[in-house]
């Protein structure tokens, strides 16, 4: 059987109506993973409201366990058993696994997850073999996906979004699936529906406008005072330094990336360099007036920084005052 991403539109993890006797959920996005699970549940009940729900860990399964978790109830009760961390269950108990997928039993729905990777393969194989229903929940790892998560979260919710409210909102919240998901009900609940840019800096004031990214932007563009003070509010608002560093370098990084690419279309050069057009467009502007040796000095700052603010300074938000000045400092080297 085919694999069945978990898509935006499929959050919630109800890919079917009916009870399925086998499923596969590959990957470890812990949200998309639960919503899977509890759209395996949600089928199971509709067709037997008293279905039970048994989650147990297959490295500590044995296959007589296992045995008495499959097997079919007296009174014909519906049941589902998740294996969880299916990658670590080992030899034996996989190929009891595997055997049992041949021929599932009646009134059980056998929910496995696993990691994906190589780590337990032959087990994920054997399952899509014997027609197991594949729900493919991947980390969101790239910005475009995060992206759309929100669209869809916002639409699950009722509403619609603006590219800008969705910058702003990823911007705002940060890259944790299910605070976005959390944030985008929310927005929803608290307006008309229609969410914008201004309905999401209204609801995440302060922390819309004081992020990593904010501190990162202003520092990258030579405006200390305004890097300094978005720093000393994320300091108060208690953003991680961290998250600080870890955007500063991205900036820096971003713009000796795009800066050595030269100028171009952002659409046909965002491929090439592995980021969304609105950033690359973002980049062109800021780069200018960087120069090689600025940008050299500006990575040596950061990467100090990243050290500093994970245990080698006594100080880390001196530290990251310090890595702000380098960079701006950096912008002005001719």
């Amino acid at each position: 059987m085919s694999s069945t991403p978990a898509s935006p539109d499929d959050r919630d993890g109800s890919i079917s109506v009916r009870p399925t006797p086998l499923r596969l959920i590959v990957g470890d996005e812990e949200v998309l993973v639960e919503r899977a699970v509890t759209g395996a549940l949600a089928s199971a009940r509709a067709a037997d409201p008293n279905a039970e729900l048994r989650k147990v860990a297959a490295a500590t399964l044995t296959r007589a366990e296992l045995a008495e978790l499959v097997s079919p109830s007296l009174f014909a009760e519906g049941r589902v058993v998740v294996l969880e961390a299916a990658h670590e269950a080992g030899k034996e108990v996989a190929s009891a696994i595997a055997e049992y997928a041949k021929d599932p039993g009646d009134g059980v729905s056998l929910v496995v997850l696993h990691a994906g990777g190589a780590r337990g393969k032959a087990l994920a194989d054997a399952l899509r073999a014997a027609g197991a229903e594949v729900i493919e929940c991947a980390r969101l790892t790239k910005y475009d996906e995060r992206v759309d998560f929100v669209r869809a979260e916002i639409r699950r919710a009722g509403g619609r979004i603006t590219p800008d409210g969705i910058r702003i909102l990823i911007d705002a919240v940060g890259n944790d699936l299910r605070e976005l998901a959390a944030a985008a009900a929310q927005l929803v609940a608290d307006t008309d529906g229609q969410v914008d840019e201004n309905a999401v800096r209204r609801y995440h004031r302060g922390r819309a406008e004081v992020t990593g990214f904010a501190v990162a932007e202003k520092a990258i563009t030579g405006d200390w005072a305004g890097a300094l003070e978005a720093l000393r509010w994320a300091i108060v608002l208690g953003v991680p330094s961290v998250l600080v560093a870890d955007a500063l370098a991205d900036a820096v990084r971003t713009v000796a990336k795009v800066g050595a690419a030269g100028r171009g279309d952002p659409f046909r050069m965002a491929g090439q360099l592995g980021m969304p057009p609105w950033k690359v467009r973002k980049a062109q502007t800021q780069a200018r007036g960087w120069r090689p040796a600025g940008i050299a000095l500006a990575m040596a700052a950061v990467a100090e920084v990243n050290a500093d603010v994970k245990g080698a300074a006594a100080d880390a938000n001196y530290a990251l005052e310090r890595a702000v000045l380098r960079v701006v400092q950096a912008r002005e080297v001719s």
